[in-house]
């Protein structure tokens, strides 16, 4: 296992040094017992990783990842991939989705590999052939499921993955 969290006891020591104290149930003045509570952030975080991931990357819970969905543009040279692309994103952040467009000059596939890697739970892939029939690809990086749905509807679609996946979270 892995220590996300501290306490040390640290008694009267600090309390005596400050005349820290408080007037207890008896009326009188009582020198205060003094604790010290923490918790590792980075270790947190490391120990969801190690229950959330798989040979292609980080699987990140919604509730926990830098964004939950990323906007992938096929080509960022065809502008109708890239309008496309980036009023998807834009609608998105209008609904309040954390979300990052990767207009990286890249190949997909080293696209989809990074998002894969740094593990964003939700992907909007947005490429010429499913465009040209008013599509986009949805992939949903904890199962590897992809779906298609009408351009149009995808904002609405995520939404409901979203808050679905919340309430799941929220237990």
């Amino acid at each position: 296992g892995i220590e996300v969290g501290h306490i040390f006891q640290l008694g009267t020591k600090y309390s005596e040094a400050m005349k820290a104290s408080i007037i207890n149930e008896a009326g009188k003045n009582q020198t205060m017992i003094m604790g010290c509570y923490g918790i590792g952030i980075g270790r947190t975080v490391a120990a969801c990783i190690e229950q959330n991931f798989d040979a292609n990357g980080i699987i990140w819970p919604m509730p926990l990842a830098p964004y939950t969905v990323m906007v992938t543009p096929v080509n960022i040279n065809e502008p109708d991939v890239m309008k496309a692309s980036e009023d998807i994103y834009a609608a998105l952040q209008a609904s309040r989705v954390e979300v990052i467009l990767d207009d990286r000059d890249e190949r997909a596939g080293v696209k989809f590999k990074d998002a894969d890697l740094i593990g964003i739970p939700l992907r909007v892939v947005v490429g010429p052939k499913n465009l040209a029939q008013g599509r986009v690809e949805l992939k949903i990086r904890k199962t590897g499921e992809s779906r298609l749905y009408e351009t149009g509807s995808i904002v609405s679609e995520v939404r409901k993955i979203i808050d679905v996946e919340m309430l799941e979270a929220e237990g």
